[in-house]
């Protein structure tokens, strides 16, 4: 059987029973000189957004779609070792010589060669200005033992690109620092400001150090203003100032605001981009608002009613209406009939315990934040309550080293 690497991203892995437990995320190979790469095993992403190995030996079959593996799954977290190789992370886009000729890898096929044994035995290149693609076996080629300055990042991005931001995320932290810059620079805007979203503080700021400071500052356009504004806490006052002056001044106001706020309180953590319409609009239009893709659930699980303006700070705060009330009432009804009376606002200087106190005992995903003026400025979610009452290594914590030992053992089987 013969199985291209890059398709595998994604696949569904299933245990013994039937029941899935994660996803393929790579592959993992030792590469050998003058000899065929041994294929180990399958790094695969279980939740919480923990990678583990599954060694090839463990695996039942490989069927379009899914991966059944035998035995038990070691939950160790999966540590790369220096004489392995991740086809995915680090093989595609090399730039190799085939016949002489240099050409760009955007595949590579395994091949089980015998029972529970896997070799990588074909390599897809292609030519992009002369628009030539080739499928050539492995000792056709030369040129993957070398370390190149700029691997270039289609391929990779081609495989990672139906992964949500936040498993793009986790794939990013996972490669070498080189190969995880060279994939955050090749993203458009869009797509890396979702990304960077979800990295630990370190890879955020180390990416963003990379990139030029035009080029940085419409990232920071793109990210939600409180995420933008947790970023630029992290970063040197001169540099953060430099940023936000290269931001456009209608996207960098927002973010200014929130800067004023200490990190540990209701406006530090606040969103400042919450639904909010007038009290004349219907449950049909506040419904169609919170329809929209790119909200959070717990953005999009409250409406909030203010006098105009409706962008932060707004008008008047008049009150919420919850997704659940909406669904009940008739569309033609006025969103200023159907606030819930029972739900106070908080104020922006809410220390963080006090934020999870008001969210605990209302039952909450998410609060509004109103200023001494009676001007909604912001709301507060359950997402941003956890991402700083976590520990700052929260995504990346490793396990102890009598654990890895373990899993080490299973690799070697």
């Amino acid at each position: 059987m013969q199985i291209f690497v890059a398709r595998l991203s994604g696949t569904a892995v299933f245990d013994p029973a039937g029941d899935q437990i994660g996803r393929v995320r790579d592959v993992v190979v030792g590469l050998r000189i003058g000899r065929r790469p041994t294929v180990h095993g399958m790094v695969v992403e279980v939740q919480p957004r923990r990678r583990v190995f599954l060694p090839i030996t463990r695996i039942r079959r490989i069927e379009a779609g899914s991966v059944v593996f035998t035995g038990r799954l070691n939950m160790r977290r999966f540590e790369q070792r220096a004489t392995e190789t991740l086809v995915i992370g680090e093989m595609l886009d090399l730039t190799v010589r085939c016949e002489g000729q240099p050409m760009t890898v955007y595949d590579v096929a395994m091949e089980d060669v015998k029972p529970s044994t896997w070799e990588i035995t074909k390599v897809a290149l292609h030519r992009r200005r002369r628009r030539e693609t080739r499928i050539v076996s492995w000792e056709e080629v030369s040129g993957f033992d070398t370390l190149q300055k700029d691997q270039g990042a289609a391929g990779l991005i081609a495989a990672f690109e139906s992964l949500r931001a936040a498993d793009m995320a986790s794939a990013l932290h996972e490669l070498p620092s080189k190969r995880r810059v060279e994939i955050a620079r090749a993203l458009n805007d869009v797509r890396l400001a979702d990304v960077l979203e979800e990295l630990p503080p370190d890879d955020q700021i180390g990416i963003l150090g990379t990139l030029e400071p035009e080029r940085a500052a419409d990232v920071l356009e793109e990210m939600g203003p409180d995420d933008a504004a947790d970023l630029l806490h992290d970063l040197p006052e001169e540099q953060a100032s430099r940023l936000l002056a290269l931001m456009e001044p209608g996207e960098a106001a927002p973010v200014r605001r929130l800067l004023t706020y200490p990190e540990s309180s209701a406006g530090g953590v606040m969103t400042s981009e919450p639904v909010i319409l007038p009290p004349t609009s219907t449950v049909a239009e506040a419904l169609a608002h919170i329809r929209q893709q790119d909200l959070t659930p717990a953005v999009a699980a409250q409406v909030y009613v203010t006098r105009p303006p409706t962008e932060t700070p707004t008008g008047t705060y008049l009150g919420v209406s919850h997704f659940q009330r909406l669904l009940r009432e008739p569309p033609s009804t006025m969103l200023g009939g159907v606030l819930d009376p029972s739900i106070d606002p908080i104020r922006p200087d809410f220390t963080l315990r006090e934020v999870t106190y008001y969210l605990a005992n209302y039952n909450l995903v998410a609060a509004p934040v109103v200023d001494e003026l009676g001007r909604l400025v912001g709301a507060v979610t359950v997402d941003d309550v956890l991402d700083h009452m976590l520990p700052e290594d929260w995504r990346e914590r490793a396990d102890d080293r009598e654990e890895w030992r373990e899993r080490a053992d299973d690799r070697d089987e």
